[in-house]
């Protein structure tokens, strides 16, 4: 297998036992190693020298030594309605690594089989849904947004029955922790207050080591605390890059504060505030402006599973810490956007007013604040372009040149700042379309191009330029159910 210097654990196993039941993989045939992140390797403390030593893992046909493959159980709250009946449906926890700087990394085999927790499902993921995991994980960690990660994924000749008949494939995605704001709410509804308290400090102990030496009421307190103020930051910075998550239930959320479960997702193209990027969503629940209550109401309900164990005040008290978070991550993301480094009175009509004209025109949002980060360099037309009504655009950057007349840094300075946080490249659903059409049949190679693209999505890469083009009309408004 190559060079492993990772320290095989596996402290899941150390919950107690209705956290889990132990299933073997079911195999696909016909597996494929179709795409390998040999970069993500390397900081996980081992080299693949050869890819296909690892298909036989993905395929669920072999298993290391040290895996002992478990489906979590856990529950949540799914568009707002408690489900008892969750759990790992497809996806099994393989083992647990630390790798050499001591970083702990959870490996997961999503598209394993049916588990106990499959309700009426299969067990498989589909090919489509993979590659657009894989894409959109490493796409989020290029932006520098708390994502989990996707380490391969193999392809195979398994039918697969979803609104058509597809070809299965599995993904190992690795994450820091699997554990979501669910398992405590399965503790908490269960189990009782010694299950919760249990799950808490094995979460405390590998995830928060900080605050292990605190007292316990203080311990608790302020690890909810950083677990509410993790969940707003990251609302607060996918929003800044215009991504949208297609299913934000409560047993998507992960514990530590990453980015989870790539189902339906989209980044924006045309900025529409109440835009909703999974068709199976009809009342709209998660949609784009509605990302933020989202986000705390999940904080509700993982408050209500703390109950058992915590003051309310305290827990009081934390939740009130998400508001005033995503607040301040929100305008600063926005600041920085625009590239005001000075504070001014005017400044929040000014961010509220561009996110209306973006709104009332549907510009287009990524080109729009990267033409933002060069309009020293290449002038207003870039920006005026993606205007119909051209003197809405000009009315707009009149304000805003005026309002940089306040700024200390030289041009060249603020627009290097810009060109840091408003990226040139994302993954446009379009773009994820386009690969997966071509690894339907056989070639992968469009993928692995768009993967390097999107690692480096701030830098100008002159060669990659139609990576940055508007997306076609076809492109603009495709459908992405939940049916992965």
């Amino acid at each position: 297998m190559g060079n492993n210097g990772f320290r095989i654990e596996h402290r899941y196993l150390e919950l107690p036992d209705s956290f889990y039941t132990r299933v073997q993989p079911s195999p696909l045939s016909g597996a494929r190693m179709a795409c390998f992140n040999h970069d993500l390797a390397h900081e996980m403390g081992f080299s693949a020298s050869s890819e296909n030593d690892w298909t036989g893992v993905g395929a669920g046909c072999e298993l290391l030594e040290g895996m002992d493959p478990v489906a979590m159980k856990y529950t949540g709250h799914q568009f707002g309605v408690y489900n008892p009946e969750l759990g790992d449906g497809r996806g099994l926890l393989l083992w647990e690594t630390t790798s050499p700087d001591g970083r702990r990394w959870d490996w997961h085999l999503k598209g394993a089989g049916i588990t106990p927790y499959s309700r009426f499902g299969d067990g498989r993921a589909v090919l489509r849904s993979t590659i657009r995991e894989y894409l959109c994980s490493e796409a989020m960690h290029g932006l520098g947004i708390p994502t989990t990660r996707a380490l391969f994924m193999v392809s195979a000749t398994d039918p697969v029955r979803r609104e058509s008949i597809e070809t299965a494939a599995a993904l190992v995605r690795v994450a820091q922790s699997h554990i979501r704001f669910g398992h405590f709410e399965f503790a908490a509804h269960h189990e009782g207050p010694e299950a919760v308290k249990t799950l808490l400090e094995h979460v405390i102990a590998l995830h928060f080591p900080h605050l292990i030496e605190l007292p316990e009421d203080e311990r608790h307190q302020r690890w909810f605390e950083e677990v509410v103020e993790r969940t707003a930051r990251l609302v607060a910075d996918w929003q800044a890059v215009g991504f949208c998550h297609g299913v934000m239930n409560s047993d998507n959320m992960s514990i530590i504060g990453d980015t989870f479960d790539y189902g339906p997702f989209a980044f924006l193209d045309d900025f529409d505030a109440g835009f909703i990027c999974n068709h199976s969503d009809h009342e709209g629940r998660y949609a784009y402006n509605r990302q933020p209550q989202i986000g705390f109401t999940n904080c509700q309900y993982l408050a209500n599973a703390l109950l058992p164990i915590m003051d309310e005040d305290n827990i009081r008290k934390a939740l009130r810490r998400y508001e005033i978070t995503y607040n301040s991550r929100f305008r600063q993301n926005m600041r920085d956007k625009l590239g005001l480094a000075q504070e001014d009175d005017g400044d929040h009509s000014l961010i509220m007013e561009t996110f209306s004209m973006l709104h009332e025109h549907r510009i287009d949002y990524t080109r729009f604040f990267r033409g933002l980060s060069n309009l020293w360099t290449h002038g207003h037309a870039p920006i005026r372009d993606l205007f119909v009504d051209r003197s809405v655009a000009d009315a707009w950057l009149g304000r805003y040149e005026d309002r940089l007349k306040l700024e200390e840094r030289a041009h060249d300075e603020r627009e290097y700042a810009m060109r840091k946080v408003n990226p040139k490249y994302i993954l446009r659903n379009y773009l994820a379309q386009q690969v997966i059409l071509e690894a339907q049949n056989g070639d992968y190679q469009p993928m692995k191009k768009l993967l390097e693209v999107l690692k480096k999505p701030f830098d100008e890469q002159p060669e990659n330029e139609d990576y940055a083009a508007l997306p076609p009309d076809w492109g603009k408004h495709l459908n992405i159910s939940c049916s992965s």
